[in-house]
């Protein structure tokens, strides 16, 4: 009887002995497994340099613009430390983020922030992929659109512009903003965690619906001026107008009105503001016919949807007095806003 306890004694140790080492094997495994993937995940991030002062580096572009490149104008101060806060800034429909970095170099060296603006060729980047963020794809604006002669205004036949909802998340350029940020930080030995970010006109544009859409980017406090239209966050009506067919359901809306969004408008960018184009449609001419009311309707929108969710809303209504449709103010009082309030 002694003979056959101490056998299942025996048999009981080794089968332990067996699972502890089938275990330690699939733990080594998966260990090996994430620092491989890890490894994998940090070389996708170009490597670039960052010199004190302005410049540029360029990165490839995202999911289907592999073989584009994104061109990031920066601005170094000279004291940056580790510790200094870092401002995405992004260009209008002129793409200029020479011109946009430019803006931010007399703040950058004041209030010691790294500035980051990147370029987006209008060549690989439609008016869909760049405004639109490529929300949406097949847009045909030869169809449907009429340029009013001298005249910033630009009416659109929304019965006759085609185009289709982009349903591929992956291939909207939000998710560059936190790659850019990620390559800069490893760059310049950052140890900021998040960054600011502010866009100008359709820089606002791309802002907003940054906001609305990728609540949980990196990015902390967005400052979304002088846009010319807006995506409602309707999840009814349709795309580009509101979020249906983005997949955006209320749970995720919540999420975005946590945000720290500034919708920072322009006083005089109303209906006597002639720089710029606006976009003119039935739908978009219901939020106002001019960006400075038109901004105003989408927060105040922004607000009611948000007590109808009963949640917590972050979102701030900015206006800046004696200012139009200028990006170097706006820049100029968006400086003060950010870094000296």
């Amino acid at each position: 009887m002694k003979f056959f306890v101490l056998l299942k004694e025996i048999h009981l140790k080794l089968k332990l002995k067996i699972m502890n080492i089938k275990l330690l094997a699939f733990i080594t495994v998966a260990c090996i497994g994430f620092i491989n993937y890890s490894f994998a995940q940090k070389d996708t991030l170009e490597i670039i340099k960052i010199n004190e002062g302005s410049g540029f580096f360029y990165i490839k572009g995202g999911i289907g613009h592999e073989n584009d490149s994104i061109t990031v104008y920066y601005h170094k101060p000279k004291n940056l430390t580790t510790k200094s806060k870092v401002l995405m800034v992004i260009p209008g429909a002129g793409r200029n983020g020479d011109d946009y970095r430019d803006s931010w170099i007399e703040a950058s060296e004041k209030h010691n922030v790294l500035i980051l603006s990147p370029s987006y060729a209008e060549k690989d980047y439609s008016y869909a992929d760049y405004h639109l963020g490529g929300l949406i794809k097949e847009l045909d604006i030869r169809k449907g659109v009429t340029f009013e002669k001298n005249s910033n205004q630009v009416f659109i036949d929304e019965d006759i512009v085609e185009f289709k909802p982009n349903t591929d998340t992956s291939q909207w350029i939000y998710h560059d903003f936190d790659r850019i940020f990620i390559i800069a930080k490893r760059a310049v030995k950052s140890k900021q965690q998040k960054y600011d970010m502010f866009g100008h006109s359709a820089g606002g544009q791309i802002l907003h619906r940054f906001a609305l859409i990728y609540p949980n980017s990196k990015a902390n406090r967005i400052l979304a001026s002088n846009a010319g239209s807006y995506t409602l966050p309707n999840t009814n009506t349709t795309i580009p107008f509101g979020l249906k067919n983005t997949g955006i359901n209320n749970k995720n809306l919540k999420r975005s009105f946590k945000k720290h969004l500034v919708i920072f408008l322009g006083e005089l960018d109303n209906a006597d503001e002639k720089g710029g184009k606006i976009l003119r449609s039935k739908t978009t001419d219901k939020q106002g016919t001019h960006r400075l009311a038109r901004g105003t309707y989408f927060y105040n929108n922004s607000i009611a949807i948000a007590k109808m969710l009963k949640t917590k809303f972050n979102w701030k209504l900015k206006i800046i007095a004696g200012v139009g449709h200028n990006q170097r103010k706006m820049a100029k009082a968006a400086a003060i806003y950010l870094y000296e309030n």
